[in-house]
């Protein structure tokens, strides 16, 4: 026992601190620029003159709705990748056979190598270790249901009014679309491709026969590849008002923009302790506590930024090879931003063979509340007609997630189990990877 905790602390000692020149956050916000010490959507062919009045000013007119578009959807996004990444499940507390002292000789509680991500409720046995290592990998595909692929985001104008403005355009420029370039817009199409592969650390240990404590280290590894495309849609006038480069009269309408980058580290770490508080040689109740740290760098998409708990009432039974279990609670987060969740998880493990196991589940997080990750809302224009226009394709719509999760463990010595899963999406909530592969070994003495 001494031994692996001195592992896992060399572990946290050596493992490679991330670049801050890196920083994939920075990375996504420069899909936004498209010039060095720009600012976000700064039109440097338009930018002609510092007088508002002459309306030559153009370069900037577009940065206000970037400072609050750009900015809402880069933190939707962003914060939408860091709370997935930080809640990606981790495996069981035990697995493999467990056991009970009764008279000092070990009596088994459970022949089935359990469930993959879920909990029942035997614990370890006094003294017992369980060890073990996953590596999941998963690549986003969807943002509550639209492909990352193919976002798409509307910037509007800035509402221009200086002194004089209403008498020379014969209208209220306090109207938006007045004057008539207020119209104007930019369609904006982002591509991402963001990658996750994270290799989970378990250590497990029986402090009595009903109470087990453990630890979980994720090494996270995230790499990301964006590119983007720009276009102005002039509105009503022979000549261009809004441009990224060249003239008046010969206008570069369009722009792109690509960057890429990558991030390895520590996780957020997490501290679990179960206790069973009722076990008969057919059913079982337990309670867990989950206390996830911030330990990894949320703007290197590594980590939540701030802690949250998690709390699992479990229940399972045993039929003979056939064991199904139920676990419900609740999560709740210190990130203001973020919502608390409603946990849910169902399924089964079936002993397939003496050395084969098979499970199931369905796990499934329920949104609390309204979304804290807002989305810009519709303009309206004024004139010369009234209509509204959509900042984004992304929906307004729940956050709940719900997966399913079916798994193989085969036990090819009586300590050692290996561990096969995929976890797929059963609802278009939340950020999304289409599949979620995981592989583990895992050993219990």
């Amino acid at each position: 026992m001494n031994q692996i905790a001195r592992c896992l602390g060399i572990l946290l000692l050596l493992a490679p601190s991330v670049v801050q020149a890196q920083r994939l956050r920075d990375r996504l916000s420069q899909l936004f620029v498209f010039g060095p010490g720009q600012d976000p959507l700064f039109l440097a062919g338009s930018a002609t003159s510092s007088n508002p009045a002459s309306l030559q000013a153009h370069g900037r007119h577009f940065v206000p709705s970037a400072n609050a578009e750009n900015g809402s959807v880069i933190n939707f996004i962003t914060r939408s990748l860091a709370s997935r990444v930080a809640a990606v499940p981790i495996g069981a507390t035990t697995s493999g056979e467990t056991f009970s002292f009764e008279g000092g000789i070990p009596v088994a509680t459970s022949t089935s190598a359990g469930p993959i991500f879920a909990e029942r409720s035997q614990t370890l046995g006094k003294g017992r270790v369980f060890a073990g290592i996953a590596r999941s990998s998963f690549g986003f595909t969807s943002l509550r249901g639209m492909p990352l692929s193919a976002l798409r985001l509307t910037f509007t104008h800035e509402n221009v009014d200086f002194p004089g403005c209403s008498e020379q355009q014969g209208n209220d420029c306090k109207k938006y679309g007045v004057p008539l370039l207020e119209n104007e817009s930019m369609d904006f199409d982002l591509n991402l491709d963001i990658h996750v592969n994270v290799t989970s650390f378990v250590l497990t240990y029986g402090i009595g026969n009903r109470v087990d404590a453990g630890i979980v280290i994720p090494l996270l590894n995230t790499s990301f590849n964006g590119t983007s495309s720009a276009q102005i849609i002039p509105f009503g006038s022979t000549s261009a008002a809004h441009f990224f480069a060249g003239t008046t009269d010969y206008p570069v309408l369009n722009a792109t923009r690509s960057t890429s980058g990558s991030a390895f580290g520590i996780g957020d770490v997490a501290a679990r302790v179960k206790v069973n508080v009722h076990q008969t040689a057919t059913t079982g109740i337990a309670f867990l506590l989950d206390q996830r740290f911030p330990t990894g760098d949320k703007n290197d998409l590594l980590g939540a930024g701030k802690g949250s708990t998690r709390f699992l009432a479990v229940l399972s039974s045993s039929f003979g090879q056939f064991s199904p279990h139920v676990n419900a609670g609740y999560s709740h987060t210190a990130d203001r931003e973020q919502n608390d969740y409603v946990l849910a998880i169902a399924g089964f493990d079936q002993v397939l063979g003496k050395r084969v196991t098979l499970a199931a589940d369905v796990v499934s997080e329920f949104q609390v509340g309204s979304s804290r990750l807002l989305l810009p809302k519709p303009v309206t224009l004024e004139s010369p007609y009234r209509r509204e226009l959509h900042p984004t394709s992304i929906p307004d719509i729940r956050d709940d997630i719900i997966n399913g999760s079916f798994g193989l463990k085969f036990r090819p010595a009586s300590r050692t189990t290996l561990v096969t899963n995929a976890l797929f999406p059963l609802n278009e909530g939340g950020l999304r990877s289409r599949i979620t592969y995981t592989l583990g070994f895992e050993y219990a003495y």
